[in-house]
């Protein structure tokens, strides 16, 4: 009975595992497609918003990643590494648990990019920093080749481009046309390297 046990776990578990790298080759060659682009939500910073008063220039004044979501940000890194990204366009908001996401994640050469900034304070400017977003991401389409484009933002940036919430470090592969909006999206939760 157990020997029966067994060979049935260890069945499950060459599924799951065919699964996961199923999932992996799949990612890899679509972010390396020109419609597909991978957004991720910054990873653990303890609160909501930001303290009265900060500034973009002084992190000090900003809520910022954890320990733990500094140890996450290299985990997705390594993770994403394991899926054969490789060489990747990383893209951040300017506020400093995003830019301190995007450097933990290990790509070199990341850059800020305004169209991700956080309108968290200024819930009106919802739509208009969404189509800033998506005119971007157009742009990008067209020199992009197969370089795949990570962008790191804030749960209120994903959730007005793709209507969902996500967690802290979750990711979102979304297809998309030819003006930067979405057609379909795949959340992913917040992968372990050791997945």
């Amino acid at each position: 009975m157990q020997g029966i046990v067994i060979k049935r776990m260890a069945l499950f578990m060459l599924g799951v595992l065919s699964c996961v790298l199923a999932q992996a080759s799949d990612l890899s060659d679509k972010l390396q497609s020109p419609d597909h682009v991978l957004l991720m939500r910054h990873t653990l910073a303890p609160g909501v918003g930001d303290p009265a008063n900060y500034t973009l220039a002084d992190c000090k004044t900003q809520r910022n990643l954890s320990a733990e979501g500094r140890q996450q940000a290299v985990a997705v890194g390594d993770w994403l590494r394991q899926q054969g990204v490789k060489n990747a366009d990383v893209r951040s908001s300017a506020w400093c648990r995003c830019k301190d996401t995007a450097q933990l994640l290990g790509f070199k050469g990341w850059q800020v990019e305004p169209t991700l900034a956080s309108f968290f304070d200024e819930m009106h400017k919802a739509q208009a920093q969404n189509l800033r977003l998506q005119n971007f991401i157009a742009e990008k389409l067209k020199t992009k080749g197969n370089q795949p484009l990570i962008l790191v933002t804030h749960h209120v940036n994903i959730f007005e481009f793709m209507g969902e919430n996500v967690s802290s470090g979750d990711l979102v592969l979304a297809k998309v046309d030819t003006q930067g909006k979405m057609l379909s999206y795949q959340v992913i939760p917040r992968p372990n390297a050791a997945r």
